[in-house]
Parts: structure tokens; C-alpha cells; sequence
């Protein structure tokens, strides 16, 4: 998994190889401090991986044609392969949680596999494995909260503030568990309307509750389940791009 690769051996064992499973190349050289720093990390990093990431370690004093070939003007630099091509890289010495969080871009974790299939079982596995996996945090507050166990729901989604996604779906468990407000047939059908897939439709119903409401703390909550929704339809669509117009307006 982890080797020693000089010039003439780069074609093979690196883009050759990549074509098989994901390389990672460290560029780094013994008079380099941050490389005696990050050099251990990764290799720690990559072996934790069990063969699905391997790792080349290049002396850039003694390759420099290789060293020339892919620009390092910089070292530590890392370069990850795939398909013979460089896909994702990283200059200097990074902690070992955005060491792993590159790899993750590379190679999903058994954690981020878990997440993605969506199953009960597999999203709590992954959140044992990672409890900071937000995806399988989101995965299953969904099916919580279409459950209708709210408290639990929101228990696990309140520690994941900084994902907008989650935060917006704690602000749905807290509506749920303070009341409908004024205008609960407008909140409760545009929740259904966001699980069912319908933005548009969760967003008008939404909009309906915030203009009737008067508690300030439920309309921030309502807020930021609004802006759970814009960050799945992403900045650009133009849903996102109307509905924060008008959450604007009627903020202000």
C-alpha cells in the first residue's frame, strides 16, 4: 500500500496503477520539516484504508524530473490518481481530520457508504463509526421524523448546527415540538410537501406560515427550514433564488 517510487518507476506504479485503485502521491524530500509531519499522518491515514487507497512517496531531491513534470514549487505537496489523471491535491502539512476528509473525496469511508444507502440499520452504523457523519445524521432524522419521533430526532440533529440541511430539519423537530402556530395546515402540508419531493409546493406553504406568524423564534425556525430547502436546490436554481427574495421581504 505504501512505497517508494523514483522516475523511472512512476509510469507503472503510479499512473498505470491508478487505473486500478486510487493512488496518492507525496512529494516531500528529508530536509523538509512539515514533510517529516505530514509523511507519518498519511501513511497512518492510508493504511486504515485496507488496500482501497495505495501511496507513493516521491524524494523530490531525487526525482526531479518528476518533481518538474507535475509543478511542485512547494513541498509537502499531494497529488491523488485516478484513470492515470491527478484528481484532488493539497500543499503543506494538514491535520489528520482534513488528511482523512481528502482521502473521503477520493475514497468514500465505510461510514460514507453506509450513508448513502439509506437504510435504517446502515445510518445508524455509520453514525457509530462517525458520529459526525452529517449525511447519515440527515438520512436519519428523516426517517425519525417521519416516524414521528420528534424528540429523538431533533437530539441528533442539533449537534450538526454548521450543516444547513440538518439545522433545518432540528428547526422542523422544534416546530413540531412547540406546536403549528397559527397556520398549522400550511406547516404540517408543506413538510409533507418535502418529503414528497416538492420544493416549490413546501416552500409557498412555508412562506404562508411565516407571513401569519408573530413569534419571533418560529419564524427564525421556519427560516432556517426554508434554508434547508434553498441548500438542496442549491444556490443558483431559481426556486432558491425567489424564495430568499421574498423570506427577505418578509423578515424585514
Amino acid at each position: 500500500m505504501i512505497s517508494d517510487v523514483s522516475e523511472q518507476e512512476f509510469q507503472a506504479k503510479v499512473i498505470e496503477r491508478s487505473k486500478q485503485v486510487p493512488v496518492v502521491v507525496d512529494f516531500w524530500a528529508e530536509w523538509c520539516g512539515p514533510c517529516r509531519t505530514l509523511g507519518p499522518a498519511i501513511e497512518d491515514a492510508v493504511r486504515k484504508r485496507n488496500g482501497e487507497i495505495e501511496l507513493a512517496k516521491v524524494d523530490t531531491d531525487r526525482n526531479p524530473g518528476i518533481a518538474q513534470k507535475y509543478e511542485i514549487a512547494s513541498i509537502p505537496a499531494v497529488k491523488a490518481f485516478k484513470d492515470g489523471e491527478v484528481v484532488a491535491e493539497f500543499i503543506g502539512a494538514i491535520p489528520p481530520a482534513r488528511i482523512e476528509a481528502f482521502l473521503n473525496e477520493i475514497v468514500p469511508s465505510e461510514a460514507d457508504r453506509l450513508a448513502e444507502s439509506g437504510d435504517e440499520a446502515d445510518l445508524r452504523k455509520a453514525l457509530e463509526l462517525d458520529p459526525r457523519n452529517a449525511p447519515a445524521a440527515i438520512g436519519l432524522g428523516r426517517i425519525l421524523l417521519g416516524r414521528g419521533e420528534t424528540d429523538e430526532a431533533l437530539e441528533l440533529l442539533k449537534a450538526f448546527p454548521h450543516d444547513f440541511i440538518a439545522d433545518g430539519l432540528a428547526a422542523r423537530a422544534e416546530l413540531s415540538v412547540s406546536g403549528n402556530g397559527d397556520r398549522p395546515d400550511e406547516l404540517q402540508e408543506g413538510f409533507a410537501a418535502w418529503d414528497e419531493g416538492n420544493p416549490e409546493e413546501a416552500l409557498e406553504k412555508l412562506q404562508a406560515a411565516l407571513s401569519s406568524e408573530q413569534d419571533s423564534g418560529r419564524k427564525d425556525q421556519l427560516r432556517r427550514v426554508m434554508v434547508a430547502i434553498f441548500t438542496e436546490l442549491g444556490a443558483d436554481h431559481p426556486l432558491a433564488r425567489e424564495h430568499r427574495r421574498r423570506l427577505a421581504a418578509t423578515l424585514n
